[in-house]
């Protein structure tokens, strides 16, 4: 299966923001994928207000983005916010979207990002269960950036049958953060032995725009890492679209070879 990341960096225009998933969703199919994924926080880059924009799944926003997979005959995979749990409305939940070819899907955010000087939680509301959805003979976990750092949700995704597990991410940029995002997404594909792709937004000061306060706005580098921990395909910081070929067969090899899941001890 033939698959793109779509390394963007979204702004606080929601219209400019779809404008976006268009054209790459576009460009990923001419290109001869079938999925193609979004980063975290597609919908409305983060340092922005996101309560006055939260909308359900069958809003305006997530409609369009359904229209463009339906166009493009393609699943789409982003980062969006949905109204939050609680009654007086004072939080959204940060929320994947999987849409297209059939199949709807969703996943709210259970690790939400409380560090280096952010806290999502003043604004976001946790979710609290894995999501796994199959599409085309292979089964996809889902995970969300922060995420990224608790390796049980990937091993649980595994044990949900997931061959590949999906990270959309705004990574917080800093001194040594890139190497971390890296580091874990390798990481994370060995503890489950799955495919990871791991798609972030792109980095801001690679188009000379320089971050504002500590919002996570991302820092590129969007990657795909086989089940042994090894980098099939990278991008640098800057925009930019990747693609990659999925073979199932690598994740029955390296399960065979390497059955750390097997081999668990629950404690």
């Amino acid at each position: 299966m033939r698959i793109a990341l779509a390394q963007i960096i979204t702004g606080r225009d929601l219209a400019e923001n779809l404008a976006l998933v268009e054209d790459y969703s576009v460009r990923a199919k001419a290109g001869g994928a079938e999925l193609v994924v979004f980063p975290e926080a597609t919908m409305r880059a983060f340092g922005n207000s996101l309560l006055d924009i939260a909308e359900p799944l069958d809003g305006p926003w997530a409609s369009r983005v359904r229209a463009i997979a339906d166009e493009q005959e393609i699943l789409i995979v982003a980062g969006m916010f949905t109204p939050g749990a609680g009654d007086d409305g004072g939080k959204v939940r940060n929320t994947l979207l999987v849409t297209g070819r059939g199949i709807e899907a969703s996943y709210d955010k259970i690790h939400l990002f409380d560090a280096f000087g952010f806290a999502e939680s003043d604004t976001v509301d946790a979710g609290d269960e894995p999501v796994t959805f199959e599409f085309e003979g292979m089964t996809f976990g889902l995970a969300t950036c922060y995420d990224l750092r608790f390796p049980d949700l990937f091993t649980e995704n595994a044990d949900r049958g997931a061959d590949v597990n999906i990270v959309c991410a705004s990574w917080g940029s800093g001194p040594g953060k890139a190497e971390q995002w890296k580091l874990l997404a390798r990481a994370r594909a060995l503890d489950s032995t799955t495919l990871v792709l791991a798609c972030g937004q792109g980095d801001p000061a690679s188009q000379g725009i320089e971050p504002k306060g500590a919002a996570p706005t991302g820092v590129g580098h969007s990657v795909v890492v086989s089940p042994f921990g090894n980098v099939l395909a990278e991008l640098d910081a800057a925009p930019g679209l990747l693609f990659t070929e999925l073979d199932p067969g690598v994740v029955k090899d390296a399960r065979a070879k390497l059955p750390v899941l097997a081999n668990r001890h629950r404690f």
